[in-house]
C-alpha cells in the first residue's frame, strides 16, 4: 500500500474549466483507520471539503466546495494512489457532479515547501 496521506498538501496538475479546482488549489489531507478527509482553497475555489474512505490504493470520497461567485456544488471521487518515483504522492481521478452536469478525470500530486 502507499504511504499515508496524512498531512500531505497536493495540487493538481492541470487546471480544469472555469469554478472548480486548478493549480492554484491546495488540498490539505489527513488519514486516519481507513479514513480520508481534506480542506481545499484556491484559485476559483474558496472554500472546499471532501471525506471518504481508504481500501489499499484507492480512495472513494464525496466533496463539496464553495466558488468564488458564491454558489456551491458538491459531487464524488474515486482516485487511485500513486507513489511517485521521486518519493511523492499521486492521485488519479475519475470524478462526477452530483449537484449539476459534468464529470471527468484529473490528477493532483503531492508539492513540496518550495513549489508552494
Amino acid at each position: 500500500m502507499a504511504r499515508s496521506l496524512d498531512g500531505l498538501v497536493l495540487a493538481p496538475v492541470a487546471d480544469q474549466a472555469p469554478g472548480q479546482v486548478g493549480t492554484r488549489t491546495r488540498f490539505t489531507y489527513h488519514e486516519e483507520d481507513g479514513e480520508v478527509w481534506a480542506e481545499y482553497a484556491g484559485g476559483d475555489v474558496v472554500r472546499g471539503r471532501l471525506v471518504g474512505t481508504r481500501a489499499g490504493d484507492r480512495l472513494d470520497f464525496r466533496y463539496v466546495q464553495l466558488r468564488t461567485e458564491g454558489s456551491t456544488s458538491s459531487g464524488h471521487c474515486v482516485s487511485t494512489v500513486v507513489d511517485l518515483p521521486d518519493g511523492r504522492v499521486r492521485l488519479e481521478e475519475t470524478w462526477e457532479w452530483e449537484s449539476r452536469q459534468g464529470s471527468g478525470t484529473s490528477v493532483v500530486e503531492e508539492i513540496t515547501a518550495h513549489e508552494d
